[in-house]
């Protein structure tokens, strides 16, 4: 059997158990339709049966529907044993967190597995379920979550193999299965899981991680979009496309409906000169959904309906924000300084409506100002100085540093300093438990919330691993915000950027949804504190059985100096033909993004509950899950097999924890496996670190480390969405043998067409503060940069497209890519392909990252790495400069007059341009344009 479960929502205090429920059957053999707005719909593929060990996968596919916001995504494998003896074939899927798996199973000739949902808690099974695989139906039933854990410790006990849920990423969690597969034999591993995906920054975001490990002879993912609504754009990214793969990338859309498929042949996976895949990455896709300034979209299918509403054109609110800073002891060195990085650019970020002030703390809290100060050039500058200056030393006096921030929030409002309608917001950033003042989590959380009596919202940010995500999402929900963990890395930066992008923008507050009440039943969650800028309100509800036949709706909320209304109404039988098209849609899907919207909300309102109130919550969370087949931190889903099988699968889902390099398994013994015919064990540390046999379990023993043939990635710190870990050190330094020493790659290489010279050499000798390189008003497109002229290189280069808005900012480290307020960071030399409305982003295994649209200048960053290294600018197709083009270097892009070599050497000559005159002198240079170690050129070479 295979046990899967989802961990509980974090807690304080006792948890009271729940009732039984029943779970209906779900229909079978056909996958469901999706709905229209993606954010964060996450598939990683990565079946890690090595080709070479006799495991072929013939097949990989996924399904993804999207529609109305509903994610239904089916993932199969299918796999063959084609060596003379028994082989492990290991299937993995990365999924979202927020997701719920549905359904999972494995079928070869002789066996089919069943998944059935368990009830954790001690309750009666009334009802069965049925799931047909293969033809073959099998029985399964509805059981306490005791029964369960009985079979799951006698596999255990008989040295049985295990499958597991774990951590994995940011924003994923792995699901791995391993079964070994008789010579000859084929198996189909198939998981599903659906997901209500969410609006962040104002698109929503589709990503596949495609990690098959080998050649795979029908390979391919399709993802169907419908969004009644309509999509406003859409765009595509790969960090493993290459060109001849982009052949099989097919883009369709009309204005409510999408369909992207990948469909690479054999020879379009395999790496040139050798027999391994490229396919090794991520496949987003990334869209919106066109909106106005209106009551929302109310859609209807199958008697249920759900609200969008996100009204576009709204102003934002002004805000009243209050940072609180961490400068504990533990935030010394790389922490403190991306959080001061990241700080400096949110202050510069503030609109001069709003007001600020700044606390720090460690064993003692204390504020940057006495009062709240407006966000004038002034102040904004002196606050950078005083971030700057943080210095960190200490414990952690949570507890007291929050509250400060709550006082001075209240003298502003005493004093009637907060201007009428603002928003008023304390963020919190801290990388430890409380160490110093009031330590018990508990009466922290008692005195945030009294201190702050529903006036404010506390949003926290947990910096690394060594904080409680639990302790800060429960003090966070008491308090109208939300918790978001920021990962240890080269983008912490990026990261704290992002997240106050989220929030910088309040739009409305007090947001309320009405429903005629002889309309609607059993809504979820109507009342809201604020709405951002970016985001969408969701709410979901049930027709009732004599509803009229247009539902209306009232959404209520207030603007700076005024309550605003916005109603909306939408028919009934109009909407539920919107919902026919099979290829898009599943039946009752509605039905089922409701329940789903419900579950979350509930296990959402349980951290923040009294221990009274959490009863009924999760009693009602719970009947939910059962009833329609999901795998909640409420529920078990557990895979059973025919009669007579000797061997079995368990897997079990961790919680989020504190230490990353640790799985924390909930409610069962720890999982490890040995399949007939293999005598390999593989051995999961619990919660001690110890292994199986250290816990006294029975079976065979095998190693603490067993070889596996891929990298696994649970417990590794990971980039974000769309920031890749390198695997590998940049390309050393180097030279060809055919390049004499000392001849350097100059600053910039210009290709000069129709002109008489057709390549100029430019070295920058004199530069103070920013240059602007190029800008061209008709290209709308502008290229800034830094240069260090000590060092005889670009500290950055910046290129800026005017449409679409886009920013592309390269350092020595990496590439960020800002779109819609939303950044991306890339490390140098990840191969990327991302195709934006207007313009074109590709890397090479070499690093060189080109901007391409077929009417406009190419323009190209590389990380040069030979002699004279540093940040390279490179420009194609320049002959599609306008006359308009300016710039340091786009003068030479006007008309340039070239005078005669000199009398007396012949390698010197002059040259106008825009009435200025150069002196060019011929030199050779390393031509950096093809990458490291570069080809010796002969070129005319000037001075700036």
């Amino acid at each position: 059997m295979l046990l899967i479960h989802s961990p509980p929502p974090p807690k304080f205090g006792s948890n009271p158990p729940g009732t039984g429920a029943q779970m209906q059957p779900s229909a079978p053999g056909r996958p469901w339709g999706l709905a229209p707005v993606l954010f964060l719909l996450l598939a990683a593929l990565h079946t890690a049966a090595a080709q070479k060990n006799g495991i072929n996968i013939y097949s990989l596919s996924v399904d993804s529907k999207v529609s109305s916001r509903f994610a239904h995504t089916v993932v199969t494998s299918r796999v063959v044993n084609r060596a003379s003896v028994m082989q492990e074939a290991t299937f993995q899927v990365e999924l979202p967190k927020r997701a719920f798996i549905t359904n999972f199973s494995i079928v070869d000739r002789s066996l089919a597995w069943l998944a059935e949902a368990r009830h954790p808690h001690p309750g009666p099974c009334t009802e069965s379920c049925i799931q047909v695989i293969g033809g073959v139906t099998y029985p399964g039933n509805i059981k306490e979550k005791a029964a369960a854990q009985e079979q799951y410790s006698a596999a255990v006990a008989r040295g049985e193999s295990a499958g597991l849920v774990k951590a994995s990423g940011r924003k994923t969690e792995q699901f791995q299965v391993s079964v070994s597969v008789a010579p000859a034999a084929k198996v189909t591993f198939e998981l599903v899981y659906e997901e209500l995906l969410k609006r962040c920054l104002g698109a929503y975001e589709l990503l596949l991680k495609v990690q098959p490990q080998q050649l795979v002879k029908h390979l391919q993912m399709d993802i169907h979009i419908f969004e009644p609504q309509g999509i406003s754009f859409l765009e595509t990214e790969s960090t493993f496309m290459t060109n001849e793969l982009a052949d099989a990338l097919t883009v369709s859309q009309n204005k409510t409906k999408a369909h992207i498929q990948f469909k690479p042949t054999l020879s379009q996976q395999m790496s040139p000169g050798q027999q391994d895949t490229v396919l090794d990455g991520n496949f987003i896709v990334r869209y919106d959904v066109h909106r106005t300034i209106s009551g929302g979209s109310i859609q209807i299918e199958s008697g249920y309906f759900v609200h969008y509403f996100a009204p576009e054109g709204l102003p934002t609110i002004p805000k009243n924000v209050i940072f609180v800073i961490d400068k504990s002891g533990s935030m010394s060195g790389r922490k403190i300084e991306q959080t001061q990085e990241a700080l400096i650019k949110i202050l510069d970020d503030l609109s001069p409506n709003d007001q600020f002030n700044l606390v720090s703390f460690s064993g003692e809290a204390a504020q940057w100002k006495p009062l709240l100060v407006p966000a004038s050039a002034e102040n904004v500058n002196q606050a950078r100085s005083y971030a700057a200056s943080i210095q960190t030393q200490g414990g952690t006096n949570i507890n007291d540093a929050v509250l400060l921030a709550a006082r001075l929030l209240d003298s502003a409002n005493q004093k009637e300093l907060l201007p009428e309608g603002s928003a008023s917001l304390i963020i919190l950033l801290t990388d430890g438990d409380p160490t110093m003042g009031e330590t018990n989590p508990a009466r922290i959380q008692k005195n945030v919330k009294e201190a702050i009596d529903g006036q404010y919202s506390l949003f926290c940010l947990g910096f690394g691993f060594d904080v409680s995500l639990a302790f800060l999402e429960k003090l966070a929900l008491d308090n109208g915000g939300l918790t978001r963990r920021i990962y240890e890395d080269s983008d912490s930066t990026l990261q704290l950027q992002d997240f106050y992008q989220e929030v910088a923008n309040p739009l409305l507050t007090v947001v309320t949804f009405e429903y005629p009440s002889n309309a609607v039943e059993e809504v979820s969650r109507d009342n809201f504190r604020l709405l951002f800028k970016g985001s969408e309100i969701v709410v979901a509800g049930k027709l009732r059985d004599q509803s009229p036949e247009v539902l209306s709706a009232k959404v209520r909320g207030q603007l700076r100096m005024q309550n605003i209304t916005f109603q909306t109404e939408s028919s009934v039988a109009e909407q539920e033909n919107e919902f026919q098209n099979p290829k898009y849609i599943f039946h009752s899907f509605m039905e089922r993004l409701w329940a789903y919207l419900t579950i979350q909300q509930l296990l959402e309102q349980m951290i923040s509950a009294s221990n009274a109130e959490k009863q009924a919550l999760e009693t009602r969370a719970l009947n939910l899950s059962l009833h329609y087949s999901f795998v909640t931190p409420l529920t078990s889903m557990v895979v059973t097999k025919p009669e007579g099988k000797e061997w079995s699968e368990v897997a079990e889902k961790p919680v989020e924890t504190k230490n990353k390099h640790k799985n924390f398994y909930l409610g069962g013994p720890l999982s490890r496996f040995r399949t007939a015919g293999d005598r390999r064990s593989r051995i999961t540390a619990g919660p001690s670190g110890k292994t199986p046999s250290d816990l006294g379990r029975a079976g065979p023993q095998g190693p603490l480390n067993p070889p596996h043939p891929y990298p696994l990635m649970a417990g590794k710190s990971r980039l974000p969405d769309m920031l890749l870990e390198s695997a590998k050190t940049a390309s050393p330094p180097g030279t060809s043998a055919a390049v004499p020493a000392g001849i350097q790659a100059p600053a910039v290489i210009l290709m000069l067409p129709r002109q008489s010279v057709d390549r100029l050499c430019v070295d920058i000798k004199h530069s103070q503060g920013p240059m602007k390189l190029l800008s061209d008003p008709d290209q709308g497109v502008e290229v800034t940069a830094q240069y260090e002229t000590e060092k005889a290189r670009f500290s950055w280069i910046e290129v800026t497209f005017k449409n679409p808005q886009l920013q592309v900012r390269a350092i020595p480290e990496h590439v960020v890519v800002t779109r819609n307020r939303r950044n991306s960071a890339y490390k140098w030399k990840e191969t990327l392909f991302s195709v934006i409305p207007g313009v074109k982003l590709t890397m090479d295994k070499a690093g060189l990252l080109l901007l391409s649209s077929p009417d406009r200048v190419t323009i190209g960053l590389l990380p040069w790495d030979g002699p004279g290294e540093g940040l390279r600018l490179l420009l194609r197709d320049t002959h599609r400069f306008s006359s308009r083009v300016g710039g340091t270097l786009g003068q030479f892009y006007q008309d340039v007059l070239w005078g005669p070599p000199a009398t007396a050497d012949d390698s010197k000559r002059m040259l106008r341009v825009q009435g200025l005159e150069y002196s060019a002198t011929r030199l050779l240079k390393l031509d950096y344009q093809e990458g490291s170690p570069g080809t010796e050129i002969s070129c005319w070479s000037v001075e700036l």
